[in-house]
């Protein structure tokens, strides 16, 4: 029901909602703050609905799989934007974030910036028209 909750009320706020994924966004509540005008990934980022580690646990009964179950899954940042839940991956520096903090700092902070300043531009109806399509569209069902 929080869940739930978080989502309405995300999708009702009259001003503009960026996401960003830092590290690993996965399950219900990660959904739940999706909700955005925008989402950010950063590179070596991953959001599912459900962790490698869950999804093998409950496909194959077996944890060690989560590997395979991340292949299936397509949970990387470049898989989400294909998939057009991410707009935009922030590039992080070599090796990853955490080997630079300050480079990957200044990185979301210019995407932050300019994402703003974009979306300030735009009808406070017309981004929430756009947020609930967008998440209404997020997914793929095959019967």
């Amino acid at each position: 029901l929080a869940i739930a909750e978080n989502i309405f009320e995300m999708a009702g706020l009259r001003t503009p909602i960026l996401g960003i994924v830092v590290g690993e966004g996965c399950s219900g509540g990660a959904l739940g703050v999706g909700v955005v005008d925008r989402l950010g990934m950063m590179e070596n980022a991953y959001f599912s609905v459900i962790s490698p580690e869950g999804c093998a646990a409950i496909l194959w009964k077996d944890r060690d799989k989560a590997p395979e179950a991340a292949r299936a899954l397509c949970l990387t940042a470049p898989h989400m934007q294909q998939q057009g839940i991410a707009d935009t991956i922030i590039e992080e520096p070599l090796g990853g974030a955490h080997r630079d903090p300050d480079a990957a700092a200044s990185r979301l902070r210019n995407y932050l910036v300019q994402t703003l300043d974009e979306l300030s531009d735009r009808p406070i109806e017309k981004l929430m028209e756009h947020r609930y399509d967008r998440y209404r569209a997020m997914g793929v069902y095959e019967s």
